[in-house]
């Protein structure tokens, strides 16, 4: 595969602390903000980033609710724009996965989005996704398929691809999406930002349409740690109406932290040569600096084989069986041979496989014992648009080499751009920690990217309590 270097690769626009900074000191304000915003995204036209977005006047409007409202410059995220993945609902906005006909008007705003808006954060619009959010490579949809911001017809990377895009494009500082197989990592990986996915249960997912429900995240894509690091201390905190929620874990106490790599022949990079130099690159120069002990990989691989060889993919059904059998046309078709595929499963295959992840569970937990982060490639490899369409299942498979297991294990992970290759594609590395280890993973995330990390996490007793239900948001009812 050749690029050429007409790639221009990630433009990141104002960090939320620079946009504060600006409306604090009269230099912007809201207003001024969104005009740039919806500037941007009109500039652009249809490239596949946005399925919907706030209008103009309506979101200049909005902007200057927030300017009125009473206390709004001390709030943390005041007038910063955002937007949010079309799997997650915002009321009075349609939520559609990128299928049309699976559509529907929502009145209640999802909470993660509502503590965005209760922080001063504008909404700007809907992003494209692949359909169902079942892929991780962005061509699964109905809409226009969007590029890597690296151009030379790279895939964008998905499910979340428009929720990176826009962040990479520097359109908003940040976006909310979702992380079931690595749909949040992937393409933060192929469009050099970061992608962050939480421990599962740290932010609500009520109001998200469930993929697999047992594994599902939301996740955040910002430029920058410290960005990522505001936007977690506003969206995480408990949940009585999400049965998989619960509390942050402690901040990093300041010690060593011990990373594990793997053996370099465990790591597959597809025949991309590239790609494996740069990585080992990478690898050879945090060694120099970090605490490296050695990790096996084969049981967190042996883990991710399980999710769309296993039953897991039976889980999709519990959400779209209904859907699938009424309007099977108005999937798109490789999103529904993969609908189909979970209705082999039998009972039995459920609970074998939950017997061998339990196995691969104790035997991961055994490692961390001796190692606080596993850091790992994002993803082996790239492809084109044309690629991933001629070998869909292929590539995709490949794309989630290093993601597929994250959720399964119970694990907190961050993909950050960290170089180029050769021929100048995107490098991006994981750092992996246990459940709860999300303050450790991004202290390091900070210190990879030589980035000072200002914004430590919240402890447990300053969490807002999500159990009463949220408002609509009156700008789209």
């Amino acid at each position: 595969m050749t690029f050429d270097a007409t790639a221009t690769g990630p433009t990141i626009g104002p960090s939320v602390a620079e946009i504060l900074q600006s409306h604090a000191s009269g230099s912007g304000s809201p207003t001024k903000t969104a005009a740039r915003v919806a500037d941007a995204i009109a500039a652009r036209g249809d490239d596949g980033t946005w399925l919907s977005t706030v209008p103009r006047d309506k979101l200049l409007a909005a902007a200057e609710a927030i300017e009125q409202r009473p206390g709004a410059r001390t709030l943390p995220l005041y007038g910063v724009p955002f937007g949010v993945k079309d799997s997650i609902d915002v009321a009075g906005v349609p939520t559609t996965l990128s299928c049309p006909d699976y559509a529907y008007v929502p009145e209640v705003t999802a909470p993660v989005v509502q503590r965005l808006l209760d922080a001063g954060a504008l909404y700007v619009g809907k992003t494209n996704l692949d359909q169902f959010a079942t892929g991780l490579n962005g061509t699964r949809t109905p809409y226009t398929v969007p590029r890597s911001v690296y151009g030379n017809e790279m895939i964008s990377g998905g499910s979340s691809s428009g929720s990176a895009l826009t962040v990479a494009l520097g359109q908003v500082p940040f976006a909310v999406a979702t992380d079931t197989a690595g749909s949040g990592r992937v393409p933060a990986a192929l469009n050099g930002v970061v992608g962050f996915k939480p421990s599962r249960g740290l932010i609500s997912t009520v109001g998200l349409v469930p993929a697999c429900k047992s594994l599902d995240c939301i996740t955040v894509m910002a430029g920058s740690i410290d960005d990522t690091d505001r936007v977690l201390d506003v969206v995480i905190g408990r949940d009585d109406r999400d049965s998989w929620s619960r509390d942050r874990g402690p901040r990093h106490d300041g010690r060593s932290i011990r990373v594990g790599l793997p053996a370099p022949d465990e790591l597959d990079f597809f025949g991309d040569d590239e790609m494996q130099a740069a990585h080992l690159a990478f690898r050879h120069r945090i060694s120099r600096t970090e605490d490296i002990v050695d990790a096996p990989l084969a049981p967190f691989l042996a883990a991710g084989a399980l999710l769309y060889s296993g039953p897991w993919v039976a889980e999709r059904l519990v959400e779209f069986a209904d859907f699938l059998a009424a309007q099977p046309e108005s999937i798109f078709p490789v999103v529904r041979d993969i609908l189909r595929s979970g209705e082999k499963y039998t009972a039995v295959d459920a609970f074998a496989a939950q017997q061998k992840l339990q196995d691969l569970k104790a035997e991961v937990a055994r490692l961390w014992k001796d190692m606080d982060v596993l850091v790992i490639p994002t993803i082996g490899t790239t492809f084109t648009v044309d690629e991933v369409l001629a070998r869909p299942i292929d590539c995709n498979t490949m794309l989630g080499h290093y993601t597929h297991f994250g959720n399964l294990l119970d694990l907190t992970g961050v993909a950050i751009p960290v170089g180029h290759t050769a021929d100048g594609r995107p490098l991006s590395a994981m750092i992996l920690g246990p459940a709860l280890s999300d303050d450790t993973v991004l202290t390091l995330a900070a210190r990879f990217l030589d980035e000072p990390r200002t914004t430590s996490a919240l402890p447990a007793d300053a969490q807002q309590n999500l159990s009463a239900p949220t408002s609509v948001i009156e700008e789209h009812s």
